[in-house]
């Protein structure tokens, strides 16, 4: 028997078909007692909200072939 997993937005509760327009918001408390809570949503939906943040860069060490 074959299992297929839907993934649904939890903003507006519709189904996430196409993984390129997937996103998923992950929420950071001040106060690590409340922990992270992540969401799974269409990207349409947090494209205003993602304009208002700002990107981060990758950390981490750069690829060897990789120079400045």
């Amino acid at each position: 028997m074959a299992r297929k997993s839907i993934i649904v937005s939890d903003i507006s509760g519709r189904e996430i078909r196409d993984e390129k327009d997937a996103a998923k918001v992950a929420i950071t408390y001040g106060d690590a007692r409340r922990g992270r809570v992540e969401l799974d949503v269409l990207a349409s939906e947090v494209d205003d909200l993602a304009g208002k943040g700002q990107k981060k860069a990758r950390r981490g060490r750069r690829p060897n072939g990789e120079t400045t």
